[in-house]
């Protein structure tokens, strides 16, 4: 008798529910959703900007953080000055990860290939690692590159490179992230790389405070 009572509780209950679904009409007047184009807010904005001066401001700012980065690039991370001489090898060779293809998509070299670039173009010159920003090591860089003539390649960690290349007429090139120094396992500068057989040789370079 309770589930009965129940069930005709809840017909009930359903019942008025479906019996009040019905539409109401329209409350209010209705508008269309509008909104200004983002392009527009966007160039008002600039227009401000530029009414005010502060455009110009940006601008100039701009331009002397490219050309700051330029003259005095970051930085290599993790690099310190060599207080005592030291002399370590690394082999280059690699061993290929994936296929080398062709654009037909033909396999050049296959993954699991191992080489030694070494092998296919020898290191022409010493690389040499300096913090420009060390006097120190600019006159160990200095002296390398006059008793070398030629023979060695100045790369900067640290420091202006245009400046000293100004300074010194000689070309001088920056190690960008840190790419070569972290491929040679480079820890601390001045170092010379150059190569004695199929390996390269790390010379570290010791300053004298």
């Amino acid at each position: 008798m309770a589930t009965l009572r129940t069930a005709c509780v809840l017909a009930a209950a359903i019942g008025c529910s479906s019996a009040f679904a019905v539409t109401l009409g329209t409350i209010g007047p209705v508008y269309p959703i509008s909104e200004p184009h983002f392009l527009e807010q966007l160039l008002a904005k600039l227009r401000d900007k530029e009414k005010t001066g502060e455009l110009r401001r940006l601008e100039q700012e701009a331009r002397e953080r490219a050309t700051a980065s330029v003259m005095n690039p970051q930085a290599v991370e993790g690099i310190k000055v060599v207080r005592f001489p030291r002399t370590f090898y690394v082999d280059p060779t690699f061993t290929l990860d994936h296929n080398i293809t062709d654009q037909n998509g033909r396999v050049l070299f296959p993954a699991g290939t191992r080489k030694n670039p070494l092998e296919v173009v020898p290191l022409s010159k010493q690389l040499l690692f300096f913090d420009g920003r060390d006097k120190a090591q600019q006159a160990i860089a200095r002296d390398l590159i006059t008793r070398n003539r030629g023979r060695i390649k100045p790369i900067l960690v640290g420091g202006s490179y245009i400046e000293l290349m100004r300074a010194w007429k000689v070309p001088l090139y920056f190690d960008q992230r840190g790419t070569l120094t972290r491929r040679l396992g480079i820890t601390g500068v001045p170092a010379v790389v150059s190569q004695e057989g199929m390996r390269l040789r790390i010379d570290e370079v010791a300053v004298t405070q």
